[in-house]
């Protein structure tokens, strides 16, 4: 390869890397954002309607609490449950939510922050690759 073409493809690894850094860097912010500053409430998990007897396609279950000034939301869970940690029908979960978005939250004990984390050593992973293929070229 020529240096022009090693130098472009450098540069798309270089801005593809600053996407996947800044992109788990937001997530941590938010998750600690809201930890921080959000109101903590008991949610009673639900089962969303129409869900399948042998539990193939496994829809996220629903999130019901109240807010501070009465109104009752009803969110998608934002993590998945497992096998070790269910969420099944009538449990109850603490959450934090945003005051001013009330559809951000932030399950207590299941942040799961490694995805952000995934998407920042990924993202760095990839702009030091860059880097290096410039620094070869």
């Amino acid at each position: 390869m020529d240096t022009g073409a090693v130098a472009v493809l450098a540069g798309i690894a270089a801005f593809g890397g600053l996407l996947g850094v800044l992109a788990g860097l937001f997530g941590l912010r938010q998750v600690r954002r809201v930890q921080r500053t959000g109101v903590c409430v008991a949610a009673l998990v639900k089962q969303p309607p129409g869900r399948t007897s042998d539990g193939s396609g496994r829809p996220r279950p629903l999130l019901q609490f109240v807010t501070e000034d009465e109104r009752v939301m009803e969110i998608v869970c934002p993590v998945a449950p497992t096998r070790r940690r269910p969420l099944t029908d009538g449990d109850r979960v603490l959450l934090r939510y945003d005051p001013a978005d009330p559809r951000t939250v932030v399950v207590q004990g299941r942040e799961h922050l490694g995805l952000e984390r995934a998407f920042i050593a990924g993202g760095a992973a990839v702009l030091l690759l860059s880097l290096t293929l410039l620094t070869v070229a």
